[in-house]
């Protein structure tokens, strides 16, 4: 056994290309994960490809038909950091492919907990003779499709809140004054966000008074839809909101839904759709179901205190992203979470740091809710 560490270094080497591969489908293959595939001969990458878009051949696909000499399949191995798929879908099954190509070996990242996959993939390959081995890279292969995971394990999409608050965490003066707190540069990575979340909510408080545009402006990338939590359908029709450069998508409760108010919206091409308000609160767990029967796998979520509170109390937030400018506002700026209702430390709210960098003047942490 004494090439076995070899052959992992060489194993993990070749599956962190399938990652580097699969990040370039980010915004474009969604609600598919993004997976990438690499197949090597004797040491050699004679093949790569990944999935490009929703709807086109998966990434094992195009990696096998990039090679130049497919006479060497039968003697090479091909690494995917996504369990092939087993299932009829918008493609053939992967598996078959495999299968079909003679390629005796296989390397994955990890399974695929789509119900229609969920280890079939795997298994219609070892039935065929291959020789699979799963896991390589395990941890970063989920994480790369932690929307797409989410949204199989949890019935609802992958959520973050997007924070961006002085060194004393606050997100705007006692005035409400909140532009702008951090710079260009971190402005500009919320747009590069945007661009890779199927969906960007707000409250219509945020929306009032920021009359945000919730739009992918300053760098390339598809529109997220604008998902507006407007109970009461305050926000005025003016609102950049209802610009047509994205989709907007507007929950609000039963009781405001006035035929007319609705049909003007309509007529900007909104959608209103209605959910519970139990108690004057609209049920958050309502939005993100509904939004998950529409294929979002992933929100970032853009508001104020209330709302970002709100998502931490009912443990529907699953990461942070948090812009930290090097200013102080003091005690009597508006904090970054309303109450969490902690009255001691052991009651706290638990995250693991995940990274940090620089954006400019500003730190850009990422954590994980626990």
């Amino acid at each position: 056994m004494a090439g076995a560490p070899d052959m992992m270094r060489g194993d993990e080497a070749f599956m962190r290309r399938c990652l580097e591969l699969a990040v370039r489908g980010a915004g474009t293959v969604s609600p598919n994960p993004m997976v990438g595939s690499v197949v090597v001969h004797e040491g050699r990458v004679i093949g790569e490809g990944w999935h490009e878009r929703y709807g086109g051949p998966h990434a094992e696909v195009n990696a096998i038909a990039s090679v130049r000499e497919p006479e060497l399949l039968p003697a090479s191995t091909l690494y995917v950091n996504l369990e092939p798929c087993s299932h009829f879908g918008k493609t053939p099954p992967c598996s078959d492919l495999i299968v079909s190509t003679k390629i005796p070996r296989v390397v994955v990242g990890c399974v695929d907990p789509h119900e229609k996959v969920a280890g079939r993939g795997i298994t219609r390959l070892r039935e065929a003779g291959v020789d699979v081995s799963v896991g390589i890279l395990g941890e970063e292969s989920e994480r790369i499709n932690e929307a797409f995971m989410t949204s199989h394990r949890k019935g609802r999409p992958f959520v973050m809140l997007k924070i961006a608050q002085t060194l004393d965490g606050r997100i705007a003066t006692s005035l409400g004054a909140s532009k702008w707190i951090t710079g260009e540069e971190s402005r500009l990575e919320v747009h590069r966000l945007r661009s890779r979340f199927d969906a960007v909510l707000t409250s219509s408080s945020t929306a009032v008074f920021d009359d945000a545009e919730l739009t992918v402006r300053h760098c390339e990338g598809r529109q997220p839809l604008r998902v507006l939590l407007d109970r009461q359908l305050r926000v005025p029709l003016e609102s950049k909101l209802f610009g047509p450069e994205a989709r907007t998508l507007v929950f609000a409760s039963a009781d405001a839904t006035e035929p007319a108010r609705v049909a003007m919206l309509g007529s900007r091409g909104v959608e209103v759709v209605t959910v519970p308000s139990p108690s004057g609160r609209m049920s958050l767990q309502g939005v993100l179901a509904e939004l998950h029967r529409r294929r979002v796998l992933s929100v970032m979520v853009e508001a104020g205190s209330s709302l970002a509170a709100a998502f931490v109390r009912e443990r529907l937030a699953d990461k942070l992203c948090l812009f930290v400018a090097p200013r102080l506002f003091g005690g009597d700026g508006l904090p970054s979470l309303a109450s969490l209702d902690v009255l001691l430390p052991g009651q706290s709210v638990n995250l693991r740091f995940s990274g940090t960098r620089m954006a400019g003047m500003d730190l850009m942490i990422e954590a994980y809710f626990d």
